[in-house]
């Protein structure tokens, strides 16, 4: 599949282009065939850069909160590979916020490097848990996601 002219190729982008970070290590398990992490522990990257955030930032109780994300969206490009034992620093930003949805981008960097590795997003709906229809976000929620904007 061949990009059209309008497409720009994805690039590398710099650690100030993310604010807030997360370390992450890698597992002897994450390796795959090819000596390098497996393709599916990216987005397990980052749903803990994000998941975890909003955690710390006591915006997210997993277990009884009546409000919870549902991913609709992700997406990833990969710039270099990453291998055990090294660490990962995953970058965090909003890039988009709208009444119950949110475009959270990820930006993996080896630990100390300062162009990524890997970055994507994901799109979360954010629901009521027991319904499962959308939700305007909480206002605690809001403030935190606007302070990654």
């Amino acid at each position: 599949m061949s990009e059209t002219p309008t497409e720009a190729k994805p690039q590398p982008q710099a650690r100030s282009a993310y604010r807030a970070f997360r370390t992450i290590g890698t597992r002897w398990m994450d390796n795959d065939a090819y000596g390098h992490v497996n393709n599916v522990v990216y987005y397990s990257w980052f749903d803990t850069a994000v998941n975890a955030h909003l955690v710390d930032a006591g915006v997210l109780d997993i277990q009884h909160g009546a409000t919870i994300g549902l991913v609709v969206e992700t997406q990833c490009n990969y710039f270099a590979p990453v291998t055990f034992p090294q660490v990962v620093e995953a970058g965090l930003r909003v890039a988009r916020m709208g009444q119950s949805s949110v475009r959270y981008e990820i930006g993996l960097f080896l630990q100390g490097e300062e162009m990524t590795v890997a970055k994507g997003h994901f799109v979360h709906v954010y629901v009521d848990r027991a319904q499962r229809r959308p939700v305007a976000l909480p206002a605690d929620l809001r403030r935190v996601l606007q302070a990654l904007q």
